[in-house]
């Protein structure tokens, strides 16, 4: 059942000691590379010893426990915990998203319901802002257009932590945030108490390290400057600030304005191109292997939603997995643990599902 961990040992073992070379740290790139693919093969390793252990140890207790009663006792806890350890080590041979371990671009964008929608937009970034906190990680605005009624017209933040582990990075965690996201509330300005229902747009982009990764030829590209809009500082209306890019071959539009200079602007927007693009190449090899994931919904057709946030209910749903609590409050505040758990749930279990049918 584990014919394949053996190579993986084997390439934990040649990456520790490439790692131990003082040349591999003379490339940083290479050397981040090399010690993401070890921390990801680190489970791998520690799964399969706790598994070989509790096997040996439970061919010991048969052996004994024919002539000793508190061996043949040991015998179901040994099963159980041998069972247990088998199944984590499934879990963990499991293919994982290569950009699992990657930080992430979040954009946010109110969708139908006007300035409510542009309200609820705030509330999400504030959600995704402090369950970041929450995890130790850090936050950066890129680009933010401001409502008149506050909350945004769309916003997007950088998400960064320092780990190595696939399973702890922030792109594995907050990639099943991608989608249509509708709430259900009494906004402030009505004055019958009527529900209204609104939604907000959520894209989640793996962030590229380094700008060599992708490939962007400048006769690809055109930039064009114009006039800053909305709040700002002084230069707002006053210089060329704000940049946008156009990727030709694809069509990809990324515009900035939020920094003051025009150089700030095309830096950021140059980053978020990248993300762009790196995700670009990955849904194009997801359909040409016939494994397209499905966790990200780029429209603001209320109709292709993820997920419900009912307020006056405190209730919230997620439509992918069924997993329902009455605890809006805390998650609007950040504490996603739960939701997001039952999306990683999910979608292991459908990769392993594909994994038995090989």
């Amino acid at each position: 059942m584990f014919d394949s961990v053996g190579s993986l040992i084997e390439e934990h073992k040649d990456l520790q000691a490439r790692l131990a070379e003082p040349e591999t740290h003379a490339d940083q790139s290479l050397a981040r590379r090399l010690g993401r693919r070890y921390a990801q093969l680190n489970g791998v390793v520690e799964a399969h010893r706790r598994w070989t252990q509790l096997q040996e140890d439970l061919d010991t207790a048969r052996e004994l426990g024919e002539d000793d009663a508190e061996f043949a006792a040991e015998v179901p806890r040994l099963e159980a915990q041998l069972e247990e350890a088998s199944e984590r080590l499934l879990r963990m041979l499991i293919p994982r998203d290569e950009n699992d371990v990657r930080n992430a671009i979040v954009e946010v964008k109110g969708g139908a319901g006007g300035d409510e929608a542009a309200l609820f937009a705030g509330d999400l970034l504030r959600m995704y802002t402090r369950y970041a906190e929450s995890k130790g990680w850090k936050t950066e605005l890129l680009s933010a257009t401001a409502s008149d009624v506050g909350g945004y017209k769309d916003v997007q933040v950088a998400i960064k932590s320092n780990t190595n582990d696939p399973a702890e990075g922030v792109y594995a965690h907050l990639k099943y945030e991608g989608g249509v996201h509708r709430v259900q509330r009494v906004p402030e300005t009505e004055s019958q108490g009527r529900i209204h229902t609104s939604a907000a747009g959520v894209l989640v982009l793996p962030e590229v390290d380094e700008p060599e990764e992708i490939d962007i030829s400048q006769n690809d590209l055109k930039i064009d400057v114009y006039r800053s809009s909305g709040p700002g500082g002084q230069s707002v209306n006053t210089t060329d600030s704000a940049v946008r890019i156009t990727h030709l071959p694809t069509g990809i539009v990324v515009a900035m304005q939020n920094e003051k200079s025009q150089l700030q602007n095309k830096e950021a927007a140059m980053r978020v191109l990248r993300s762009r693009l790196l995700a670009h190449q990955q849904e194009q090899l997801d359909e040409e292997s016939a494994l397209a994931r499905k966790s990200q919904v780029r429209t603001m057709d209320r109709s292709e939603r993820i997920r419900t946030y009912n307020f006056p209910e405190n209730r919230i749903v997620d439509h992918r997995t069924g997993y329902k609590a009455y605890n809006l409050d805390a998650v609007i505040n950040g504490d996603l643990e739960a939701v997001i758990a039952s999306c990683i749930q999910l979608d292991e279990q459908e990769r392993l599902d594909a994994l038995s049918e090989q």
